[in-house]
């Protein structure tokens, strides 16, 4: 497994000791990036480089890109951040985190034209997008599935329920999402070793700032957003920010289409000179017509070849979404460097659905059937902390402390009907709306977590840092219709992990980070299972040049995930109470994942951008009841091979208001066990392009087109007694965008 990376390991430890390295110390009082016009921009003055620039084989880089501590990403024009704490709480470099941690920018999102969260994840380095209906998504990482998100640092749960309704967040809102790959307990308390995604909000500005953006593609296809931002006094101790986006699409697919309306408001208010608060509230709206499963394979795998237009519901059908949310955080700084925060936000998100999806569960063939369901869920989020430096052993740390609060209070109810049989290659799309007994299913819970945290970062000597931390969690789950009420004292998560600085421009690392994941199946005694323990053992090379402005990372890590429920073999009412109405279970079950993750982000030179990524990921059961599983991958509908980039480039010269872009996505070979076959996905590619034109400082001009080759692939490969969803076609989108 190390053989392919090991390469890569060598050159960039190679470049980091030698002569030829593209990057030098870079000085701070460089002069200012050039204008777009300049010759240091363009290229043209290569054989005498500027002050502060790397010449690179005739090219010349100004190096002050000005991004070194910056975390937001808005205006910045880069495809990475200067900082970012989502790991770990503390304000810290890519460079200085040790884990593997990407950045989507704003600049990113607007080159690719992402709209909502599933773009982001469809795009970002290391994660997997997989749908199981055309408005039901699940976010994969590592052969896992991601069960948090993050808004500003604060958790929100998501799992097979909530997901559709949380994770479709409009991105108009958002200046950046941070992504931490593997175990972040830290951070999040319960939760899979996956991934962690952080959506960071816009905040509001002191300068007057206004942009509307109109767009229109393929499928009748429209957007609009409204941007504007300026002080609300003179002083400018009191800030505001209204953001409004309207989004009216149809689909590749027949009768599917999607009405979205978002709404942000935010306000900021300087108290004093060291204290500011700030509030804000959100509100998205999904009316969609849309189906409750996709497109099915045969009963042992085979592909059906349906057109990618095919729509198995009927237009009556509705999945309409209400997601609204309110936050707000105070922020002190102390005069001795410290800073004390306390944050909340509140979360009221519902599903109302009525659809139809496909199945063959009596073996008589394929028959319709349909589902009237609604889910209300509320989560609380509190969280207060003080991070600041310290003074040990005459040497400046650093270090955060916190308390932390999490519920969600989660209710769904509803009814199904019998199944119509149905010609999946010729569908009706107009069955009369059946009646539904909505009183046929509930399900009603509620989950609270608390804890505490802390971190430290030690610096014993000058290029070594020891980041040191954990947190004690203390979850309870209260069902409320039924049994399995269960409680989790106590669970201690660590956190370690040690950067040395091989010079100025490189670092190695090492980390060990956990998380805990509680289940709620019982063992023959009736008892609650103990929850899963993921680990992440990681070890990785970084590089940083330019100031911050380019990043480079290649990492080895293992995952493993134990205590994994699975049922015991040849159950007897004598073996499992209550047999065979209910099963029963053992917590031995084991599964690993190992791999390599590689990134290069950020600027080659001021108007070029990067950012190109590969994951190999190996996940395997280790123990599991049924033994013949075991050395079985236990995802095989996430990829071993894993490639994403994506580029944009300013033209030089006179062609200085134009740019030029491409992205590229590709993975290896797929499948999902379904009867005694499989439903398979080959490795494919795609590739988008990007163009656009600034007329002048206020008008500006984007056009994207996307799966230029149009591939046909599955974005969700069908499995047992499931569905998956195709790809979207080559499709083209137009934007103009107007800023004051």
């Amino acid at each position: 497994m190390l053989r392919p990376v090991l390469p890569a390991l060598s050159a960039l430890v190679a470049l980091g000791f030698s002569s030829q390295s593209i990057a030098a110390p870079v000085q701070q009082d460089l002069p200012d990036r050039p204008s777009a016009t300049s010759p240091a921009q363009s290229g043209s003055d290569s054989a005498n480089p500027a002050p502060g620039a790397v010449a690179l084989e005739g090219l010349s880089i100004n190096a002050d890109y000005g991004i070194a501590g910056q975390a937001t990403t808005e205006s910045s024009g880069s495809y990475t951040t200067g900082s970012m704490n989502t790991a770990t709480k503390l304000p810290l470099s890519i460079r200085e985190t040790p884990q593997s941690v990407s950045v989507i920018t704003r600049q990113r999102m607007d080159d690719q034209g992402m709209n909502d969260l599933n773009d982001v994840v469809k795009y970002a380095p290391g994660v997997t997008l997989h749908r199981t209906a055309s408005d039901r998504q699940e976010f994969l990482a590592r052969g896992f599935k991601i069960d948090n998100i993050m808004y500003d640092g604060l958790p929100s749960s998501i799992s097979a329920y909530t997901q559709d309704v949380i994770s479709g967040a409009d991105l108009a809102m958002y200046d950046r999402v941070e992504v931490v790959r593997g175990a972040t307990g830290l951070m999040t308390g319960a939760g899979s070793p996956a991934a962690t995604l952080n959506l960071v909000r816009k905040h509001p500005t002191a300068v007057p700032q206004v942009s509307v953006t109109t767009s229109a593609g393929s499928w009748d296809r429209y957007r609009t957003e409204v941007d504007a931002s300026n002080k609300l006094n003179d002083s400018g101790t009191v800030r505001g920010r209204v953001v409004a986006a309207y989004e009216d699409d149809k689909s590749f697919s027949d009768i599917r289409k999607n009405q979205r309306q978002t709404f942000y408001g935010i306000l900021e208010a300087d108290l004093n000179d060291s204290t500011t608060w700030t509030v804000g509230a959100s509100k998205q709206r999904d009316d969609n017509t849309s189906d409750w499963g996709g497109l099915p394979s045969g009963p042992n795998g085979e592909d059906l070849h349906l057109k990618r237009s095919t729509f198995l519901s009927n237009d009556w059908s509705y999945w309409n979404k209400d997601n609204i949310m309110f936050f707000t955080d105070v922020t002190h700084r102390f005069d001795n460097g410290w800073s004390a925060k306390l944050a909340g936000q509140k979360i009221w998100a519902e599903a109302d659905t009525f659809s139809s999806y496909i199945g063959n569960y009596d073996g008589l063939g394929f028959q319709q059937y349909h589902g009237k369901y609604r889910d209300d869920d509320d989560q609380t989020n509190l969280d207060a902390s003080l991070t600041g430096p310290f003074q040990m052993f005459g040497r400046e740390h650093e270090l955060v402390v916190g308390v932390s609060h999490r519920q969600e209070k989660f209710h769904q109810w509803g009814g199904w009907t019998d199944g119509t049989p149905i010609d999946l290659y010729n569908p009706t799309h107009s069955l009369p709306k059946p009646d539904v007994d909505t009183s046929l299913y509930e399900t009603r819970n509620a989950a609270t977590e608390e804890g505490v945290y802390a971190a430290a970062r030690l610096n014993p000597i000058d290029p070594l840092h020891v980041i040191l931390g954990g947190r004690v969690s203390w979850y309870d789950y209260d069902n409320r219709v039924g049994d399995g009420d269960y409680k989790v004292v106590r669970e201690v998560t660590p956190y370690a992990g040690v950067i040395y600085d091989l010079n100025e421009t490189y670092s190695a690392y090492a980390s060990y980070t956990e998380i805990f994941k509680p289940q709620t199946e019982t063992d023959s005694s009736r008892s609650v299972l103990k929850p899963m323990t993921g680990k992440n053992y990681e070890i990785g090379l970084k590089g940083e040049y330019f100031d911050g402005a380019l990043n480079a990372s290649v990492a080895l890590f293992e995952m493993e995930q134990e205590n994994r429920a699975y049922q015991e073999q040849n159950q007897s009412a004598a073996t499992c109470p209550g047999f065979p109405a209910t099963s029963c279970y053992a917590a031995a079950g084991k599964v690993r994942s190992r791999g390599i993750d590689t990134e290069l982000s950020g600027a080659l030179t001021p108007d070029w951008q990067v950012s190109a990524s590969y994951t190999y990921v190996l996940s395997q059961f280790v123990e599991d009841g049924i033994k013949s599983n075991e050395g079985k991958l236990f995802a095989p509908e996430q990829p071993k091979h894993l490639f994403k980039a994506a580029t944009s480039y300013t033209l030089p010269g006179e062609l200085h208001k134009w740019r030029v872009g491409a992205d590229v996505l590709a993975q290896s070979k797929t499948f999902n066990r379904v009867g005694d076959g499989q439903a398979d996905q080959d490795a494919y590619g795609i590739v988008g392009l990007m163009a656009g034109y600034k007329l002048n400082e206020h008008w500006d001009g984007r056009v994207n087109v996307n799966n230029l080759f149009d591939k046909r692939y599955w974005q969700g490969i069908p499995k047992e007694s499931g569905t998956g969803v195709y790809g979207d076609p080559r499709n083209l989108m137009f934007s103009v965008k107007w800023t004051l």
